[in-house]
């Protein structure tokens, strides 16, 4: 990622001392009144303009009116109220979460949790979930991912998953939840949560970020294992599969005992599969593996999916997904979305903000350690679709001194950024803070730079798209109190 900073040191004037008054441009569509942007005493205002370019390409292309929007510092984090481009997630399935709130179940869903309760309580007392064979007199208690049954309200959720999960026929939710607390006993989780497995496969699977509705997002990077020597070493014989399967639990329980299992809590994962460069259906240890993790998710696992994407989907695996559907329920599959390469950060974004996508996949979200340490998750980006041939502007309105600081990019780029300085004075002179520069799509993903102001005026930050096709820009900024 580029990082630059740039200071512009104007020469001394007669009215450096006194800030310069801020006249909005005739254009633009204020969110608030002058009155009630005082009170907030932002420091920049932003406006976003579109025109077609000096020399459209030969194409016979309708350009569209030139629009601008306004907004403060102070609204970034409420942007909706705006003319904003950024839309809500569109569902691409049918299916949608149900409420655990006990007061929100249809009579038969209430009654039939009453009724697993009271055949939980009565195995309790007969320690009928125990594999000792010999009772005890002590009371049995009984915990799932933290959470000790029956013994407040969390534990509704964990039943209803159960119930959802057998479309609440209560015996049959009851033996699926019988059967789980006893493989959890022989598969030892309370050990495995603690057990050293290694760190070779971090890489194939990890957290990043959360999507729209707070779902902590879980990324499954396949292509990993097109790397022969860490394939080998994870499936090469059933030891290492068994491992592996291991690792994989450890990994879903850790996940899980961190989500909040309240009746209005986020208690489930949204899951994106990344297919690129996947190792085919020929790879036989893989597929053993696959059918193997498949079966012990769905059997002990109920309902911790949100959704299911699957990006970057080569045109093999729909005879595998066809091959391994039978093996998943109906209310499994109704949470799937598949997206091909070039629809991945689209699909993405309709339910992840641009700021908690991984840069790979389109985003913002890097590693710390290799970004502009400046912006998180917390800092909110802009979405703003660049038609074919027009030139996008963001101007970025400076109300006081100092220090701005942003990051942007287009998807796929093929345009040409170029960012400037101009003040609001006469005497005062534009600097390039980066020359018109032609970016390609194996150019830096996210460009970052800075600017610190001592005269009042703007920055602008332009993206021309020569192309017949449209972009998507994302930007982000923010200012810093000026310092010497």
């Amino acid at each position: 990622m580029a990082d630059t900073e740039h200071t512009h040191q104007p020469p001394p004037t007669a009215e450096e001392d006194s800030p310069l008054p801020y006249s909005p441009p005739l254009a633009s569509v204020e969110v608030e009144s002058v009155a009630e942007a005082e009170e907030h005493h932002s420091a920049v205002t932003v406006v976003e303009k579109e025109g077609p370019l000096t020399e459209p390409p030969p194409e016979p292309i309708t350009l569209v009116a030139v629009e601008h929007v306004s907004i403060t510092v102070a609204d970034k984090e409420a942007e909706g109220v705006t003319e904003s481009v950024e839309k809500k997630p569109e569902s691409l399935v049918s299916f949608k979460e149900e409420s655990n709130k006990v007061s929100d179940l249809s009579d038969s869903e209430r009654k039939a949790l009453e009724d697993l309760k009271h055949l939980v309580q009565e195995s309790v007392k007969n320690q009928s979930f125990t594999t000792a064979k010999t009772p005890s007199d002590l009371p049995e208690e009984v915990s799932i991912w933290g959470v000790p049954l029956l013994k407040d309200d969390r534990s509704d959720v964990i039943l209803l998953k159960f119930l959802r999960a057998r479309e609440f026929n209560v015996k049959e939710a009851f033996a699926m939840l019988k059967n789980t607390i006893l493989w959890r006993k022989e598969f030892n989780i309370e050990e495995l949560v603690d057990e050293n497995l290694g760190d070779d496969v971090e890489k194939v699977v990890f957290m990043d970020g959360h999507d729209k509705e707070g779902h902590p997002v879980c990324y499954n990077v396949y292509g990993e294992f097109q790397n022969k020597e860490l394939y080998n070493k994870t499936f090469g014989d059933e030891e290492k599969r068994n491992k592996f399967l291991r690792w994989r639990v450890q990994f879903l329980e850790k996940s899980i005992r961190k989500l909040d299992f309240s009746p209005g809590g986020i208690n489930t994962i949204f899951q994106v599969s990344d297919l690129k460069n996947s190792p085919g259906p020929g790879k036989r240890e893989l597929r053993i593996a696959t059918r193997q993790a498949l079966q012990l998710l769905q059997d002990n696992y109920p309902e911790f999916v949100a959704k299911q994407v699957f990006i970057n989907v080569p045109w093999w695996y729909l005879a595998f997904y066809t091959m391994i559907s039978p093996f998943m329920t109906h209310r499994t599959k109704s949470k799937f979305v598949f997206a091909g390469p070039s629809k991945t950060a689209e699909t993405l974004y309709k339910y992840i903000s641009p700021e908690q996508v991984p840069v790979q996949y389109g985003g913002l979200s890097v590693d710390y350690c290799e970004c502009n340490p400046e912006f998180t998750f917390n800092d909110p980006a802009t979405e703003i679709i660049v038609k074919p041939a027009t030139k996008q502007t963001v101007e970025i309105i400076v109300n006081e001194k100092c220090s701005i600081i942003w990051e942007l990019r287009v998807l796929g780029w093929e345009v040409t950024y170029s960012a400037e300085y101009v003040p609001n004075t006469d005497s005062g002179y534009t600097v390039n803070i980066q020359k018109p520069r032609k970016m390609t799509a194996a150019d830096e993903p996210v460009v970052s730079s800075s600017f610190k102001i001592v005269e009042l005026g703007k920055i602008l930050l332009t993206i021309d798209n020569p192309t017949s096709k449209k972009k998507k820009l994302l930007y982000r900024f923010k200012d810093k109190p000026y310092s010497d």
